[in-house]
């Protein structure tokens, strides 16, 4: 399958594939708060059945204490127990009906409390559940997929599935309580007048289908603009220094100002449906209203109107207008759930899409434990090339090695236990992704990484990361304290095992000229310190991991000469004894390394000391000659070779 188009990722192709999503995380997480579920909907009837109790105690009221029409009867209450008195049964009606407000006030607030508890409960386990899931997804997934977007899902989809579950589920439940509980009352006091009230009906079920059919593609739409705005508004954030210092800002605030329009529109749309569904609702249910007051209202002082027969009491008439009132409300919020459960729906279907995305990279069904590491790496024959998911092949690679282009074909690499090993290459050679398949990040398409003669698809991902030291040249912090940063992935270490790290990364000096020294916060992504100080932080934090291989990632590249003295000294003590593979940029930091193996567009051409490959006058002489300064040396191949590989980049 070709690779997915320009604004759609896998995850859009995962997420077109889910059918029923509200059902399928109803399935799988409300069992989990099951009780909550069941308090707050036993709750919800036993709250609402009281509505049902004021009109029919005041209709039985109003004919027999003021009017005489009937005998003072109350449903399910036994003759014997009613009072003979008019002032007795008045009473009796009073207290019936404060009890029932009463009641029902109180069982509202344990409803309240109860679906609260569980909707924020699901929503809870959801977030937490999907935030796992995406830790545990391949590096291809993030290659391909924004950070807004995935934000996006975690806080505002979950958002949308808590008032799904909250007001939405308790809402549905009263109104299928008070439209049940008040058709049984209307049939009971005059099944003709119900029928003017209840004809109705499917009008209003059907004019809700038409508006969930139309309004559920809209709704996707608007959370698809939500997530777009969520990325754009992430990529401006994280590159605010690059915006402020091109003086991009407005260039900025128009992408932003377009994807907002487009959130704007979105909402419009779905929002110009409501406001034709909502006043509709309302309009069908007054009209059953208007009907049957006119009706009854005839049939109290004139007799039965038309085709009805029999009788109409004012009591019955006064429960008729009661109940009809509170029937057209809850009819009428229809189209407030509706809308809940199409937000919800578009939700939960981003929300399972994110499920669903296969875990490619992850420990075989029995994997090697990694006990005592002497740290041998080998590279045998590897080929890799970077590959696009897809549904269609279930995920897997869409590289097809007759066709495709690897970054890296055919490599072989030795490191002996102990050793160090150096990588170098022109820029784009692979240098990078031989880092990345030792740590399995990615998985090889074509032979095999191997550390102690085990496959590392084999070994256990805690195991194979644990025992090796990663430092790349794109330091990360988190926003902490400088102490929790090196103590990161050793959270247990005492505080005196940090500082003797700090001190072995050349970093204890200048974190005691700091005001709170170790205690002093980093900043988002360690903003409040320069390049060499994160760099030698990020040094400290391997030193407190004390890994079996050590794997440096142009460690040195980006910082000042000063600064990459203290930091290759800090290296040079870190890697001793240890097995290090080194990526490397400048060669003089390499020179003397056990072995340099060069890389040259994804194959090895050349590996030897660095004497030796000097030696041979090859790729890697030039590379050390245009390092040195001597381009006048350098042979007219290699210099035009160069500007062509400059033109590309």
């Amino acid at each position: 399958m070709a690779a997915q188009d320009d604004h759609e990722t896998a995850l859009d192709a995962y997420r077109e594939q889910v059918s029923r999503p509200l059902l399928r995380l109803f399935r799988a997480y409300a069992t989990g708060e099951a009780l909550w579920l069941l308090l707050g909907l036993a709750t919800s009837v036993l709250a609402y059945g009281t509505v049902l109790v004021t009109p029919l105690v005041l209709g039985t009221t109003i004919d027999a204490v003021f009017t005489g029409e009937s005998a003072y009867t109350l449903p399910l209450v036994p003759d014997p127990w009613l009072p003979d008195t008019q002032s007795g049964q008045f009473w009796l009606s009073a207290a019936i009906v404060g009890t029932a407000l009463g009641g029902g006030a109180l069982l509202q607030w344990v409803r309240g409390v109860s679906m609260n508890y569980f909707a924020h409960g699901v929503m809870y386990t959801i977030r937490t559940d999907a935030y796992e899931k995406m830790q545990r997804l391949d590096m291809t997934f993030f290659d391909n997929k924004e950070t807004g977007e995935v934000m996006s899902i975690l806080n505002n989809d979950t958002s949308n599935l808590e008032v799904l579950f909250d007001n939405a589920l308790g809402d549905s439940v009263r109104i299928g309580v008070i439209v049940l509980g008040i058709t049984g009352a209307l049939l009971y006091t005059n099944w003709q007048l119900a029928l003017v009230t209840l004809g109705v009906v499917p009008l209003l079920v059907g004019f809700t289908w038409w508006f969930i059919k139309v309004i559920e593609p809209k709704y996707t739409r608007h959370r698809s603009t939500i997530g777009d705005l969520n990325t754009r508004i992430e990529n401006g954030l994280s590159g605010i220094e690059l915006v402020k210092t091109t003086s991009t800002e407005a260039y900025e605030n128009e992408r932003v100002r377009g994807v907002s329009r487009d959130v704007f529109n979105a909402q419009m749309a779905v929002l110009r449906l409501s406001y034709f569904y909502r006043p509709g609702m309302e309009f069908i249910t007054g009209a059953a209203l208007l009907a049957t007051f006119v009706i009854g209202g005839l049939w109290v002082f004139s007799g039965p109107p038309l085709f009805f027969s029999g009788q109409l009491t004012t009591g019955d008439f006064v429960v008729f207008m009661l109940l009809t009132q509170r029937l057209t409300g809850p009819m009428a919020q229809l189209s407030d759930i509706v809308d809940w459960y199409e937000n919800a729906k578009a939700s939960g279907k981003r929300i399972c899409g994110l499920m669903d995305v296969p875990v490619r990279i992850s420990d075989a069904p029995n994997p090697v434990s990694l006990d005592a590491v002497t740290g041998r790496i080998e590279y045998d024959d590897v080929t890799f090339a970077y590959e696009t998911a897809s549904v269609e092949n279930d995920g897997k690679a869409d590289y097809d090695p007759e066709t495709g282009e690897p970054v890296l074909d055919g490599v072989d690499i030795t490191v002996a236990p102990g050793e160090t090993t150096a990588i170098v290459g022109p820029t784009g050679a692979g240098k990078s992704t031989v880092a990345k398949l030792l740590l399995r990040l990615y998985d090889v398409t074509d032979g095999a990484v191997r550390v102690d003669g085990h496959d590392v698809r084999d070994i256990r991902l805690a195991d194979l990361r644990s025992s090796i030291g990663y430092v790349s040249q794109d330091t990360f912090l988190f926003d902490g304290t400088i102490a929790e940063n090196i103590r990161y992935g050793q959270f247990d270490a005492p505080r005196e095992d940090v500082v003797e790290a700090a001190k072995a990364a050349e970093a204890h000096e200048f974190i005691e000229g700091l005001a709170e020294g170790y205690d002093t916060r980093v900043g988002e992504r360690g903003v409040m310190l320069s390049g060499g100080q994160r760099q030698r932080i990020a040094i400290a934090r391997t030193v407190l991991q004390d890994p079996e291989i050590l794997l440096l990632d142009e460690a040195t590249s980006a910082v000042d000469t000063e600064t990459e003295y203290l930091i290759q000294r800090s290296l040079d003590r870190l890697a001793a004894d240890r097995t290090t593979l080194v990526i490397a940029h400048r060669l003089s930091t390499v020179k003397d390394a056990d072995q340099i193996v060069v890389l040259d567009d994804g194959r090895v051409t050349e590996h030897g000391t660095h004497e030796e490959l000097l030696s041979t006058d090859g790729l890697y002489a030039n590379l050390w000659g245009v390092q040195a300064g001597e381009i006048d040396a350098l042979p007219d191949e290699f210099i035009a070779r160069t500007s062509d590989s400059a033109s590309d980049v």
